[in-house]
């Protein structure tokens, strides 16, 4: 006996999914991104509901069991974890979505005689369980559990293809006799094959892997919508596969890549990683105190964040900072790039949590043509976004990158912490530019040097 007919069951699954598509629609601007994340958990909240009171269950206690050890150990992680650590937590939650989906095709396989539903099954357990996997070894890349670089081997690509070739075969057998233990193995050879994608790629694609196997996810949630015979599922599923494959594709043309090439090219070791070789070059540094002299009587400043800013937490001096500079008369605009930081829209949050007026973060398209207006350019932990050779250098791992145009600046001023260049492993040349000045240090001991030496002038 349920308490909702079929009528009003679908009436709420409509209005789940429309909470879902408005959620994505909020996630289009920093604005609107924390409305649409409530929008979507009420989705989320009303799905679930839904489940229970128009669907006979079994085992309800330990569903609720298990729901409560779920939200015990996710919420205290999910507000307990820095804004630098966010990446590692999406790859994770990511993966365990995929690990689930492919859970539960598993055990849907003994209740199914027709092909067509098998043949979701297999599709859902191979492709979860690289997600699953993937997005495993993602984390411990993040986290540096691992080392960041490329790890390759001879004869990984055989290996790869031998391990696809094994996982079809298996899929083929799974999808005539239903049998078990070879969708096991279809399961262990799903993991091999997210272990071996993900490991030959180095730090700099790692954002692009992330939203890639976002996209795995949600495939894999849409094929076991299919299997369950749940729409809502296939709905949310097909969602989170199209906006992770709209996103992959749009970091891939910022970072002047096809997504062909970052997944294929990873076999040929070329993917980027971090480098600790430090040139040993002269360079123009110079005090907190000369930098804000640089700042506090320029007419218009452009704040360039990286990652740099979010390992040191120096959003809030940062945003402190740009409000003094503003409070001078100053015109202050922060640039974002696509893939500053480690994950998309990374910087964004980070400086929104700083209370950063959203219309004072400016997008690589519509601020590059600024720098040229811009008496400093200050580029807080950034190098490989804001490196000319992405133009100049063919050879460059980075080259055909869209970067910020910080050198057409009249002065640019790095906050470093050293001459190590960032994940690409290759120095930036503009540091070397007579127009160029840099303060070493700690990113937020720097901008509260500089912030003090401003409010002294």
């Amino acid at each position: 006996m349920t308490l909702l007919n079929p009528t009003w069951t679908a009436l709420l699954y409509l209005a789940a999914a429309a909470c879902f598509i408005l959620a994505l629609k909020g996630l289009n601007s920093p604005k609107t991104a924390r409305r649409g994340n409530l929008i979507g958990a009420l989705g989320a909240l009303l799905a679930v509901v839904t489940v229970f009171v128009s669907v006979k269950l079994d085992n309800v206690p330990w569903i609720l069991g298990a729901i409560a050890v779920g939200s015990g150990v996710a919420a205290p992680v999910a507000r307990r974890v820095q804004m630098t650590q966010m990446p590692q937590l999406v790859a994770l939650f990511n993966g365990v979505g995929g690990g689930a989906a492919a859970l539960v095709a598993m055990l849907e396989l003994s209740h199914s005689d027709d092909p067509w539903v098998r043949l979701a099954i297999v599709f859902t357990l191979l492709v979860g369980a690289v997600s699953f996997a993937g997005s495993g070894v993602t984390f411990a890349k993040l986290q540096g559990l691992m080392t960041t670089r490329p790890v390759t081997f001879l004869g990984l690509p055989a290996l790869m293809a031998v391990v696809l070739l094994a996982a079809v075969g298996a899929g083929v057998v799974v999808i005539l006799n239903g049998s078990l233990a070879l969708a096991l193995v279809l399961l262990v050879l799903g993991l091999i094959t997210g272990i071996l994608l993900v490991l030959p790629v180095g730090g700099a694609d790692v954002p692009i892997v992330i939203s890639l196997l976002n996209a795995f996810t949600g495939l894999a949630v849409a094929a076991s919508g299919l299997v369950l015979g749940n729409v809502l599922l296939l709905v949310a599923g097909t969602l989170v596969g199209a906006s992770g494959t709209i996103l992959t594709r749009a970091m891939a043309a910022a970072m002047g890549r096809s997504v062909a090439g970052i997944m294929f090219g990873a076999f040929k070791g070329g993917s980027t990683a971090g480098s600790t070789a430090v040139s040993e070059r002269p360079v123009r540094s110079s005090s907190a105190e000369d930098v804000a002299v640089l700042l506090g009587y320029a007419q218009r400043v452009i704040i360039v964040p990286g990652y740099g800013l979010a390992v040191a937490q120096g959003q809030h001096t940062a945003a402190e900072l740009a409000l003094a500079l503003e409070a001078r008369g100053i015109d202050v605009d922060f640039a974002i790039h696509p893939v500053a930081g480690r994950m998309p829209g990374h910087m964004n949050v980070l400086l929104a949590e700083a209370n950063v007026p959203y219309e004072s973060l400016k997008e690589m398209g519509d601020i590059n043509s600024e720098f040229k207006t811009a008496d400093v350019a200050l580029v807080v932990g950034a190098n490989d976004v804001v490196n000319p050779a992405a133009k100049t250098t063919s050879g460059s791992p980075i080259y055909g990158m869209p970067i910020l145009e910080v050198a057409d600046a009249r002065q640019v001023v790095f906050l470093k912490r050293s001459m190590r260049p960032g994940f690409a492993g290759i120095e930036n040349e503009l540091l070397y530019e007579p127009q160029t000045t840099l303060l070493f240090g700690d990113a937020k001991d720097s901008l509260t040097k500089v912030l003090g030496a401003v409010k002294g002038l």
